[in-house]
């Protein structure tokens, strides 16, 4: 829940900004660049916290290879991401990027929700839920992909 708060706010505060005078970000479109730049570098940096890395690991399916490696992998993408959501020559394509790397990594989401996993001693969100969070942000990704600049 953290990251959808972490994107809401973080674009709503930066389109506030936007609306009082800051030229960079007097626009949805890079107020949205920067809630989901924010939402990334959280999500990204839970992948190599103490306190979330183990539970990350255990949420991917065990058919799935190196599920340490896996975890390492996408948190850098995630991280690097983020960063290229800031730069408006390569915020598409990171957006892109990500709203793809966040499909392919939905069947996660499901083993955690199906197995009634905890993420830093809080259970995960039930599949419904999940999905529609989920929903957000693939939907955030795309209209940073999609909306005119």
């Amino acid at each position: 829940m953290i990251p959808l708060i972490a994107l809401l706010a973080g674009t709503f505060v930066a389109r506030i900004v936007g609306f009082l005078g800051v030229d960079a970000l007097d626009g949805w479109h890079p107020a949205l660049r920067l809630g989901l730049a924010l939402m990334f570098l959280l999500a990204g940096y839970a992948h190599f916290a103490a306190t979330h890395r183990r539970d990350l690991i255990a949420m991917v399916p065990p058919k799935l290879p190196r599920p340490d490696l896996l975890v390492t992998v996408t948190g850098v993408l995630e991280l690097v991401g983020a960063v290229g959501l800031l730069v408006p020559a390569t915020a598409r394509w990171a957006a892109a990027g990500l709203a793809l790397m966040m499909l392919a990594m939905f069947p996660a989401n499901v083993h955690a929700a199906r197995r009634k996993l905890a993420l830093a001693g809080r259970p995960v969100e039930p599949l419904g839920i999940r999905t529609a969070i989920q929903v957000v942000f693939v939907t955030a990704a795309l209209l940073v992909l999609f909306l005119p600049a």
